[in-house]
This record gives structure tokens, sequence and C-alpha cells, in this order.
């Protein structure tokens, strides 16, 4: 087994946990202005175990009845994104984000939650490509950077593009949860490693 594979065996567990706040903080932190994470709204725990929201279905017939009337309205093709992005519906979510994008393609907060999208309907690669381009549209978009780590390690295995990706949201956003969080990949990371070296050097070395 190479030695990658093997960290990321042993960090499985640990990492399970930070996956399930990067990915599920979306929905949990979502307010009508669809403002990102604030470190006063980041100090709730991991919101993993909470139920998603229910489908206001009445909202979202209203919502689609405003894009189908205005074919330039982006306002409404967020909202219905989020709608089913929040009720963990990300197939549906996907075409009202492409949608708005489409209209409107300077909205890192929505290109990354479409890119979370499509990792949640296994399509990393997809995910992957749509976090470049948020951050052509902001290069310090923290929470892209962390969600990156997430594809790259977990859907990848790419461990050394993890830590790439969770380097810089330490660098760009000191003492924030973004950060925390992926100090605490780092250090799981780091803590894997010494304990793959320790258990080969007193084996027996094959």
């Amino acid at each position: 087994m190479r030695l990658d594979s093997l960290v990321f065996a042993i960090a499985g567990v640990c990492f399970g946990l930070i996956a399930g706040w990067v990915i599920g903080a979306q929905y949990a932190q979502r307010s009508p202005a669809r403002a990102p994470v604030t470190e006063s709204s980041a100090s709730a725990p991991a919101p993993q175990a909470a139920a998603p929201a229910i489908i206001d279905e009445n909202r979202a017939q209203t919502l689609r009845a405003i894009a189908e009337r205005d074919q330039k309205n982006v306002e409404s093709r967020v909202q219905l994104g989020n709608l089913y992005y929040d009720g963990e519906r990300y197939d549906q979510a996907i075409p009202w984000y492409e949608q708005a994008l489409k209209l409107d393609s300077t909205n890192a907060d929505v290109s990354t939650d479409l890119g979370v999208s499509y990792y949640q309907t296994n399509q990393p690669d997809k995910a992957l490509q749509q976090f470049e381009h948020s951050l052509k549209v902001n290069p310090k978009h923290v929470k892209t950077l962390l969600n990156i780590g997430v594809v790259r390690a977990f859907a990848k295995q790419d461990l050394e593009g993890a830590t790439k990706a969770w380097k810089q949201v330490v660098e760009l956003s000191p003492g924030s949860q973004e950060a925390r969080v992926a100090q605490r990949a780092l250090e799981t990371i780091s803590d894997a490693h010494q304990g793959v070296g320790g258990s080969t050097s007193s084996g027996t070395g094959r």
C-alpha cells in the first residue's frame, strides 16, 4: 500500500468530521442575504447531525413562476438553488445554480455551492472545475479553498493537493472557523504520517 493511501486510511475518521462541517455548514449558516460564514456565526457545533431543511414547495413554485416569467432574473434562480441545496436535493439545485451563473458568473458563493452540489452528486472533477471558477472570481474565497481540500482528500485521495488548499485557508483567514477546521485537517495529516512512520520503523521493514 502506498504511504499516502495508508495515511488517508488512518486519518479517515477525523477527516469525516471535517468534511461534515465543511460541506454541511453551507445550509446551516444560510441567511436571507446568502452571507458567507463569519466569525460570529461560526461558533455553533458541527451541523452534520442536524436534519436538513424541509422544502417549502409553495415557495419553490412561486420562485419557479418568477424565473419562468423573467428569463433574466438571477435572484429567483439563486434562491431556488439555495432552497434545494438546503434540503439536500443537490441534483435539483444544480440546474438553478447553473442558470444563475450563466446570467451572472461573478458570484463566488453561488459558484462554490454549485461545486459542492457537483461533489454531492458524485461529480468531483466538475466540482473542482467549478471551484477554480470561484477562485478566478475571488482568489481569497476561503470556503472554496476549504472545499477544494475536502474534494481532493476524499474524492481524489490527493493529500498533497488538499494540504496545499488548507494551508492557503490558514494563511488567508487566520483565526476564522475555516482556518481552525483547515488547521485541524493539516494536523490530522501530520499525525497520521508520524503514526505511519513509527509503525514502519518498528515493523519488519518490508
